[in-house]
């Protein structure tokens, strides 16, 4: 009775807000009567209303978050966590699981089954935090077959690829394109690519064979090598998903898909290029969660923290972050971005192209084919009442020449700038064509960034550093007994590194500098007064970070120049 009562209620719910019709409600309830089929599902097979709509609603009458299993990839560390007859019984569906935060995440269409809910617990570790997210009925039902199966490891898709061996009677009827084994090849290589924390990943054709590599932490490495039969079949699969021309293998593209991984949204931009051997394809993974941090996660020295929260306080500007490509800079300018990013003002974005949609903020990706370009996309943002600019790169005269005037009626600008250090952003905007005066009392700070990995905290050793080491060290070593090196272990996957961290050199603007920008200065008589103003250059941050035991030495050399 009490199962009717909820039946009823979302009926009800659904035609008080005048999403069916009472006809239509009465219709189902009493097809219902006869299949004795839930009233969502009945309302949906009908054609009144579709299943997404009715989750929506429901997710937003019990305050519970939605998911749609369409975007999911299935994670396999979670499906060996529940048993598919369990999963089966009790109508929910493992979607993701974290090992290190120990939480799983799960779809359920009953988010109030207690009885379920404990029994789940009761089956798995104690110390794993259970995650539940709304899903639609039917689409449960559905992907209950697909993800249980199907096999999703690389190696067993690969293996059925080459023999074709498939028992095609536990296929579920209607699977459609995800009964295809190069289907969920391309889908296990992408949740693996984000499991492992990729940044991106190549897929790149040679005259036998295909290489697959993931960058991570800065770094490529091998992960497959494949026969080049395969070479199509990926090549077809990557395109029609992320929206690119199959027939156009002569020319470069661009695309973009986006999915469900581990349970959060992940978005992927796709390039591909003609090679010799057939097209190389390359996957920028732009997983919002983990790219956008708080400034105070991002490890800075308390007077870098402290000189940024005062920049970010001034009015108006411009904050300019520079350093090479890879090097951070758009997740830097988003992490500013975030710690102002409220009610109260109005961020506008224009980028090339938009990489992490943030909520509040109004995003625009430049355009050539409408002439949207940085500049007249400036002048046009100047016309929304913006407070506050994000530019993605100042690359131009005409550019740069908005971008100051945005500054000095008001707003706060923040851009990129291709330059090796802070001071080089001065003679860079010179050659782009702004003159010094006007530089000066408008640049309200730069920053000169470098990604270096992290040493594994599980592993690292500690070693004396020998004299040439030290002679890199300089003075700060002169003291020090040790420092440390990686060596590898199975926390970091025999790397002896675990993540990254940003090495920022920070100029924060005031009087005297300016004053020596407008006179055009040498680079020697800037760099002798930043330094008596608590500066401190990215040789120098390198070398505490290497003392402090958070990277090594090779690391630092590898990102930055000690010399000199």
């Amino acid at each position: 009775m009490a199962e009717q009562r909820k039946k009823l209620r979302l009926g009800e719910l659904l035609a008080q807000q005048g999403l069916i019709s009472a006809d239509q409600l009465g219709i189902a309830l009493a097809e219902q009567k006869q299949t004795h089929l839930p009233i969502g599902r009945l309302l949906v097979r009908l054609g009144f209303i579709t299943e997404g709509t009715i989750r929506d609603i429901m997710a937003r009458t019990v305050g519970q978050e939605a998911i749609d299993l369409a975007q999911v990839v299935a994670d396999q560390e979670a499906l060996r966590l529940v048993p598919q007859e369990f999963a089966r019984r009790h109508r929910l569906l493992p979607i993701a699981y974290d090992s290190e935060e120990r939480q799983l995440s799960i779809a359920t269409t009953e988010i109030f089954n207690i009885v379920a809910l404990d029994q789940l617990r009761a089956m798995l570790s104690p110390d794993i935090e259970i995650q539940t997210q709304l899903a639609g009925e039917a689409q449960l039902e559905d992907y209950i077959d697909q993800f249980y199966g199907h096999e999703l490891s690389v190696d067993g898709i690969l293996q059925e690829i080459e023999t074709g061996e498939i028992d095609y009677s536990t296929l579920p009827a209607g699977g459609g394109e995800y009964t295809q084994p190069m289907v969920r090849l391309i889908n296990a290589l992408l949740i693996d690519a984000v499991k492992c924390g990729a940044s991106d990943i190549h897929f790149e054709p040679e005259y036998a064979f295909l290489r697959i590599r993931y960058r991570i932490d800065g770094v490529l490495e091998t992960v497959r090598s494949l026969h080049k039969t395969y070479l199509p079949g990926i090549t077809v699969r990557i395109k029609v998903i992320s929206g690119m021309n199959i027939a156009e293998m002569r020319a470069p593209q661009d695309g973009r898909l986006s999915l469900t991984l581990n349970g959060r949204p992940v978005d992927f931009r796709v390039s591909s290029h003609p090679t010799i051997h057939g097209e190389n394809i390359v996957l920028r993974i732009l997983d919002r969660e983990k790219s956008i941090i708080r400034l105070d996660d991002m490890n800075l020295p308390k007077p870098t923290l402290a000189s940024l929260n005062q920049i970010l306080a001034r009015p108006e500007g411009i904050l300019i972050v520079t350093g090479p490509t890879g090097s951070g800079k758009t997740t830097t300018l988003y992490s500013l971005l975030s710690q102002v990013n409220d009610d109260t003002v109005n961020i506008m974005t224009l980028e090339d192209p938009v990489e992490y949609p943030v909520t509040l903020m109004r995003q625009t990706s430049v355009n050539d084919a409408v002439r949207l370009d940085f500049a007249n996309g400036i002048r046009s943002m100047m016309r929304q009442d913006p407070d506050i600019i994000l530019v993605g790169e100042i690359r131009d005269h005409d550019t740069a020449e908005m971008a100051f005037r945005a500054a000095m009626t008001g707003h706060q600008v923040f851009s990129t700038l291709h330059t090796n250090s802070a001071l080089g952003a001065f003679p860079r905007l010179l050659d782009i064509g702004i003159q010094p005066t006007i530089m000066a009392g408008n640049i309200i700070g730069v920053i000169a960034q470098r990604l270096v990995r992290v040493l594994c905290v599980h592993c690292k050793e500690a070693y004396a550093p020998s004299s040439d080491e030290r002679r890199l060290l300089g003075s700060s070593a002169a003291n020090t007994g040790y420092v440390y090196r990686p060596r590898g272990c199975s926390k970091c996957n025999n790397k002896g590194y675990k993540g990254r961290s940003a090495l920022m050199e920070l100029l924060a603007m005031d009087g005297d500098l300016d004053e020596l920008v407008a006179r055009s200065a040498t680079a020697k008589e800037l760099r002798a007064a930043a330094l008596t103003k608590n500066f401190r250059p990215l040789a120098e941050e390198g070398i505490a970070r290497v003392l402090d035991g958070t990277t090594s030495l090779a690391e630092v050399t590898r990102a930055i120049s000690l010399a000199g």
